[in-house]
């Protein structure tokens, strides 16, 4: 009589791996329990886009355009959420993972390389709805009155975090780490201060505007502006600019991300 291969409670082992929508949902929620539990990320990503909304809320009207200024004001703080989220913050923690082997180790279990990227980029897309939800909430206690279409504006949001993303990749996987640490950290600082981002690009001097005005945090900026200020309809250039830069950086990041 041959015997039973059933477990004591009489169910058979089923080895191989887990479901792939299994392994992406526990890979997502891993990796944004990580950014939530990182002071430093914390920081990057929900508190320095506060402090900037708070701080310049209270500017003059003739600084950022606008009166009220909170309403010229939040929808570049809500563009600067997600070049802290998508490039910055996503830059240093893929780039030190790198460094210490974790890309290489995930990208050879049943998640694979693929899997990785995309429970990346869904976790990215997770951070940046608390940080909307966020932001908007302390945004209204402020006195903020947005207009236009928020379809318009997810729809912008999705582009610029494609873009930024596939940017922060691109440096993650070719520069080492501290290097990463220390270009993402001062592209980010540059682009706040310069990038068309939270001020216009049309408010700053001359020869920056129309350079500015060509970058993905300016692009994503004023597109937010247009909709959710201005109440105009889709901005069609301030997409177009986005995509140019989502396209040429994913582009370059797959011919040359390094995984270890």
């Amino acid at each position: 009589m041959t015997g039973s291969t059933s477990s004591p409670g009489g169910l058979a082992p089923a080895p191989g791996a887990a479901p792939r929508g299994r392994i992406l949902l526990a890979q997502t929620l891993a990796e944004v329990r990580m950014t939530l539990r990182n002071g430093e990320q914390l920081l990057l990503t929900l508190v320095i886009p506060l402090v900037v909304l708070v701080a310049m809320s209270k500017l003059p009207a003739d600084v950022v355009g606008h009166e009220p200024a909170i309403d010229a004001v939040t929808p570049g703080v809500l563009a600067l959420a997600v070049m802290s989220t998508a490039f910055t913050g996503q830059a240093i923690a893929t780039g030190f993972e790198r460094r210490y082997g974790v890309l290489r180790l995930l990208g050879s279990t049943p998640l694979g390389r693929s899997g990785l990227l995309v429970a990346k980029t869904a976790a990215v897309l997770v951070v940046e709805v608390v940080q909307v939800l966020l932001i908007a909430a302390v945004a209204y206690a402020l006195g903020w009155h947005p207009v236009g279409s928020w379809a318009y504006a997810v729809l912008l949001l999705v582009l610029g975090t494609a873009a930024f993303s596939a940017l922060g990749l691109l440096l993650a996987g070719t520069l080492r780490a501290e290097a990463t640490l220390a270009v993402a950290n001062g592209v980010y600082l540059l682009l706040l201060a310069l990038g068309g981002v939270v001020i216009p690009a049309d408010r700053l001097p001359g020869p920056l505007a129309p350079v500015v005005a060509l970058l993905p945090s300016a692009a994503l900026g004023q597109g937010l502006r247009d909709v959710l200020l201005h109440g105009l309809g889709f901005p069609v250039a301030a997409a177009a600019v986005l995509l140019v830069w989502a396209a040429v950086a994913s582009v370059a990041t797959a011919r040359t991300f390094r995984w270890s």
